[in-house]
């Protein structure tokens, strides 16, 4: 009997997967953080004799390269793909034995990028399981958009192509097994489900649901933002990643953490956004590290600034650490442990701003008070409905932006809090006064405050 294990990365979205036999077994689309998948390999007794990537990533750094290389495992890349390193280039058909009565075979499907390649797991002969990268993902498939913009519709086309043909292929029993689509920005819509099949998608993908033509109008029409650092992670990718050092940062005082942030770089404190709000260290960012601390902190730090990490315990500092080192943020330039006391310098004092519900800005506004209101969520979600007179800037965008946020006290709102905790903070930071709304945006229109939406403008 064959197994399927599933490594979830949650913070970016993401799944890989250990799949083989009673010996061996072959790694999909791994982590940057391998060690999970050594651990998870030695737990079933199984060597890996493989190592498969779907496509060269733009959403996080891979660990294919590092694994293949500690495991000696043969490591499986699609040939169109442009990379500096040596690896077995798999084109469509190719097959790769992993264990007795298992062989992984290459099918091309691109969309994703133009090199995009499932590997479809046999069991006797039989297809068993799709593991299907950046292709046909639950409910949805791969964004077209992240290779060059030039190419968004063509990949688009070929998106629509690839999921017919596996669904052709494959019988309606076969689970699919996407990377991506679990939060991650790789996904062309918001996917729900844990676990489906070539059948289930049959019934219910648009990209198997509608015509081309239909498809492509809608897939192109619905695509977001990309983040800033998916920039980078291609080239790192092609190029060939470093190891991953997860070694403890250096421990920095007081002393040190003012001069940093004198110098201009980002000290990051990682408690929640309660806990932050109620007292901080003056020019701290706050990226929660039970938040989606990777995709926020890259998307928004300037590429190979320095950063300082803050945090209640040196296993925070840890988890942030690996977090961090997925999307190519690899070392700490140094980090602290404990409270805001233990890190402000001499002389100086914890800063504060207060948290808010929507109930607290609809009487702020009865009173007449001077505020303006900040929305930084993604421009897809304030399309369904933002508050009167509210003033745009995605959090991805505000610390380019300051000098647009109006005069008078700033009230930042998102869909749920985390991401307001983020803008506050810069705002804070930047010598604004700050209200972090901390409140369900539901609630904005039960409060009484007045929504307008795209449809009704």
């Amino acid at each position: 009997m064959f197994f399927v294990d599933v490594l979830e990365t949650s913070g970016l979205g993401n799944r890989s997967y250990l799949a083989g036999g009673a010996r061996s077994a072959v790694v999909v689309d791994p982590p940057r953080d391998i060690d999970r998948v050594i651990a998870e390999a030695a737990r079933r007794g199984v060597r890996i004799v493989a190592v498969a990537e779907t496509h060269v990533h733009n959403d996080y750094v891979t660990g294919g390269l590092e694994l293949a290389r500690v495991t000696g495992a043969r490591y499986l890349v699609p040939a169109g793909a442009e990379v500096a390193y040596d690896r077995v280039a798999v084109a469509d058909g190719d097959t790769e034995p992993v264990d007795d009565r298992l062989v992984l075979r290459a099918v091309a499907t691109p969309g994703h990028t133009p090199h995009h390649t499932s590997y479809v797991l046999h069991e006797s002969g039989r297809a068993v399981a799709a593991f299907t990268g950046g292709s046909l993902l639950i409910g949805s498939v791969g964004r077209p958009d992240l290779v060059e913009p030039r190419l968004t519709e063509q990949l688009a086309r070929a998106q629509h192509a690839s999921a017919h043909r596996l669904a052709a292929e494959l019988d309606d029993e076969v689970a699919v097994l996407p990377t991506h689509g679990f939060g991650s920005f790789c996904s062309a819509a918001r996917t729900g489900g844990a676990h489906s099949t070539i059948g289930t998608e049959k019934a219910a993908n648009p990209a198997l649901a509608q015509d081309v033509e239909t498809f492509v109008e809608e897939l192109l029409a619905g695509l977001d933002d990309v983040p800033a650092y998916y920039a980078h992670m291609g080239p790192v990718n092609a190029g060939g990643p470093t190891p991953v050092d997860l070694t403890e940062p250096r421990r920095a005082d007081a002393a040190e953490i003012a001069r940093r942030l004198a110098a201009g770089e980002w000290v990051v404190d990682l408690r929640g956004r309660v806990a932050f709000a109620a007292g901080h260290v003056a020019g701290a960012f706050n990226f929660e590290v039970d938040g989606q601390l990777a995709t926020c902190l890259a998307w928004m730090i300037p590429w190979g600034k320095p950063v300082t990490l803050l945090a209640e315990s040196a296993r925070d500092v840890a988890r942030a650490q690996r977090e961090l080192a997925r999307v190519g943020i690899d070392r700490p330039a140094a980090a602290a442990v404990g409270s805001p006391a233990d890190w402000v310098a001499d002389g100086s004092r914890p800063v504060s701003f207060p948290r808010a519900a929507f109930a607290d800005l609809a009487a702020a506004r009865r009173r007449g008070e001077d505020l303006v209101v900040v929305d930084v969520r993604r421009a897809a979600e304030r399309a369904e409905g933002w508050i009167q007179g509210s003033v745009h800037l995605p959090v991805h965008e505000i610390h380019r932006r300051l000098d647009e946020v109006p005069p008078g006290t700033v009230w930042v709102h998102c869909a749920g809090g985390m991401r307001a905790a983020i803008a506050a903070s810069v705002l804070d930071a930047a010598g604004r006064r700050v209200v972090a709304v901390d409140d369900g945006f539901a609630s904005a229109a039960s409060a009484g405050l007045p929504l307008v939406s795209r449809t009704r403008d």
